[in-house]
C-alpha cells in the first residue's frame, strides 16, 4: 500500500475513535458491526487471557493452538485462522502485547532471515551495511549520535555475532536469537533503535507522510515532529501504516501484513504489502495484525 493524497483516511487507520459502549460479544455477533476500537478491547481481553506473563517475543507455536483460543469467541475469527491454514500457514511466534510489538517482530523476523539464509556472512554483511547506512538519515532528524549509537551497536552486534563469535565465543542461532530478544536490556534496545529510524524516515522526509498523520484516538492531523515525539519515539505505541511504510523504507524491506480481523464474512484475511527492497525475489517478512496487536506469521512448505 502507497501513501498517497488519494489514500483515505480510514486506510491508514486514523479514523477518530469514538467512545465505544461495551460490546457483547457472542459466537454470532457479526465483527463488522463493531468499531475499530471496540475490536481492539475484544482482542486485549484475549491476548490477556491467552497468557499473562508472555515472554517479549516466545517459541514458535503451531496456528492450531491459536485457533483454540478464539473457538469459544467469535467464529469470525476461527474462519480466517483456518483460510491462512489453508494457505499453508501453519504457525506463528507471539510477542508481548506492550505496545512494542510490531518493531519487536520485525527485528526478531529480521535477523531470523539472516540465519536461515543460503550464504549468512553476504546477508549479515548486507543488513550491516543498510543499517549503518542510515546513520546519516539520523543525524539529518537531527538525533546526536549519543542517543542512538548504543542501541545502534546492540543490533549491529547481534547481527554481526551471526558470523563471528560474539564475547562469549557463541555465534547467533536459534536459541540464541531467541534468548537475546527474550532479555528485555538486549530486544528493548534494538525496539528503541528501530522507533529512531521509523521517526527520522519521516522527518526527514515530512513531504510524503505529513497527510497521514493524525492523532489515532482524537482524528486531529499533527505536525510530523509532534507525530513523531508522540507516536514513534514513546515506547509502547503501537505502529500503524505510516510507521510500517517508513520502517520498511529505511530498512529496504519488504513487509506484509496479513488482517486477522474478523471482519470478512467469507473468512478470507487481507494482505497489506510493503515493498521497498527493490528485489522482486526478496522474500518478506510476514506479520499477524490482530486489532492493536503483530505477531510473526510462519508459512511452511
Amino acid at each position: 500500500m502507497q501513501l498517497t493524497e488519494e489514500t483515505p483516511a480510514t486506510a491508514v487507520g486514523n479514523e477518530p475513535q469514538a467512545t465505544p459502549a461495551a460490546a457483547t460479544v457472542t459466537p454470532d455477533t457479526d465483527l463488522a458491526s463493531l468499531s475499530q476500537a471496540q475490536l481492539y478491547d475484544l482482542n486485549q481481553e484475549l491476548l490477556n487471557d491467552s497468557v499473562p506473563s508472555r515472554p517479549l517475543i516466545d517459541e514458535v507455536s503451531p496456528m492450531t493452538a491459536l485457533r483454540e483460543e478464539y473457538e469459544n469467541g467469535s467464529q469470525s475469527f476461527v474462519q480466517q485462522i483456518d483460510w491462512l491454514m489453508e494457505k499453508g500457514y501453519k504457525a506463528v511466534r507471539r510477542t508481548k502485547g506492550d505496545g512494542d510489538c510490531f518493531y519487536r517482530s520485525v527485528a526478531f523476523a529480521y535477523v531470523d532471515r539472516i540465519i536461515h539464509s543460503a550464504d549468512v556472512p553476504l546477508a549479515a554483511a548486507s543488513a550491516a551495511s543498510t543499517i549503518q547506512s542510515t546513520l546519516s538519515m539520523l543525524d539529518m532528524a537531527g538525533f546526536q549520535k549519543l542517543v542512538f549509537e548504543d542501541f545502534y551497536d546492540v543490533l549491529v552486534s547481534l547481527i554481526e555475532s551471526t558470523v563471528q563469535p560474539d564475547a562469549e565465543g557463541r555465534t547467533v542461532d536459534d536459541n540464541v536469537l531467541l534468548e537475546q530478544f527474550q532479555m528485555p536490556e538486549v530486544s528493548n534496545s534494538i525496539v528503541v533503535f528501530l522507533r529512531l529510524l521509523t521517526s527520522a524516515q519521516i522527518r526527514t522526509d515530512p513531504e510524503s507522510y505529513e497527510a497521514f498523520l493524525f492523532h489515532p484516538e482524537l482524528g486531529e492531523q499533527l505536525a510530523p515532529r509532534e507525530f513523531c515525539e508522540s507516536l514513534v519515539e514513546a515506547v509502547g505505541k503501537e505502529a500503524d501504516h505510516v510507521q510500517i511504510m517508513a520502517l520498511s523504507r529505511a530498512l529496504h524491506l519488504d513487509i506484509d501484513i496479513a488482517y486477522l480481523d474478523g471482519r470478512n464474512a467469507d473468512g478470507k484475511v487481507d494482505f497489506v504489502d510493503f515493498r521497498n527492497s527493490g528485489d522482486k525475489d526478496a522474500q518478506p517478512l510476514i506479520l499477524l495484525y490482530r486489532p492493536g496487536h503483530y505477531d510473526i506469521l510462519l508459512k511452511t512448505g
